[in-house]
């Protein structure tokens, strides 16, 4: 469906002009009473104005009356008739030209403003991915619980040794998790992701590089950070009155989460608990490994805190 549309939108000013022709002929040797089915025209001139502007709609509405009165005018040579119109005849074709060229510039102009609309909230966006982005990189443990959450997760990932692409996906998905109720968001993430690869696609050429690569980074790092999320949710969130979890079944990266979420309670001295367990130290928290995170994960936490 997706390629069918691009088809259509990158021939579609060849598609009007067929339109158009295709309505003449058909007119002309199909419809006795020619005249009543001039409304036909309001349609191609609907869909310039919709999708290609005030001005090629305007254009259209012209092409199509002139073509209109050419044809009746080669028609009537063709059948030795007068090509003098009548005064009724010049009455329908003036009106109905001045409403079709008026209809696309009214279509036209609405269609742009909405155009106009939807590149300010698409500039807007894109600036806000920029800051999310380059907030994180520069996080550190004064900012915000899920920045500092994030900061952590990814050190403990450097430290295991885990490739960029792990570590930056780690801090990603930690700095979301806290982002809204994730029991009825987790699904969007994908849909977002969807979103701003078609608005790549149909803005291709609207689009500077430094927006389409971030656009394709952040799309590409969504569908990367929704299945941490999702198995962060499930095992900690959902199941957090089981102790001994399945870590085999658990992407490292969600326990990471898990574990620098647990720390940063634990030294801001919030209260929590896993599987009924209260967790109020570090040693609380060692006493978790290889039971609900991975030993190495753990070991990682430790060398990281222990002082130099």
């Amino acid at each position: 469906m997706k390629k069918i549309r691009a088809f259509i939108l990158a021939h579609f000013e060849g598609a009007i002009i067929l339109l158009v022709f295709l309505g003449v002929f058909a007119i002309a040797f199909l419809v006795y009473y020619k005249l009543s089915f001039l409304n036909f025209f309001f349609l191609p001139v609907i869909l310039s104005g919709y999708f290609l502007g005030k001005r090629k709609a305007v254009l259209t509405g012209i092409f199509c009356a002139l073509l209109v009165i050419l044809y009746l005018i080669f028609s009537k040579v063709f059948t030795n008739q007068s090509v003098q119109f009548s005064f009724d005849e010049i009455i329908t074709l003036t009106t109905w030209a001045s409403f079709l060229v008026l209809t696309g510039g009214i279509i036209g102009t609405v269609s742009e403003q909405r155009e106009a609309r939807v590149a300010k909230l698409r500039r807007s966006y894109i600036g806000v991915l920029d800051i999310m982005l380059k907030y994180l990189e520069v996080a550190d443990d004064a900012k915000p619980r899920s920045l500092r959450v994030s900061f952590l997760a990814g050190r403990i990932a450097k430290e295991l040794g885990l490739n960029t692409s792990d570590v930056e996906n780690i801090k990603s998905a930690a700095l979301l998790f806290e982002a809204g109720d994730l029991r009825t968001s987790l699904h969007l993430f994908e849909d977002v992701a969807g979103f701003m690869e078609s608005d790549v696609k149909l803005y291709d050429t609207t689009l500077g590089d430094k927006e389409k690569v971030l656009l394709r980074t952040t799309a590409s790092l969504l569908k990367e950070v929704e299945p941490l999320l999702a198995a962060y949710f499930q095992h900690y969130v959902e199941k957090a009155d089981v102790l001994d979890k399945n870590l085999e079944n658990i992407p490292q990266g969600s326990s990471i989460i898990a574990l620098a979420d647990f720390f940063d309670k634990v030294s801001a001295e919030v209260p929590t608990s896993l599987g009924g367990r209260e967790i109020k130290s570090m040693m609380d928290i060692e006493g978790l490994a290889g039971r609900a995170f991975p030993v190495a994960a753990v070991n990682a936490l430790q060398r990281l805190i222990s002082p130099s």
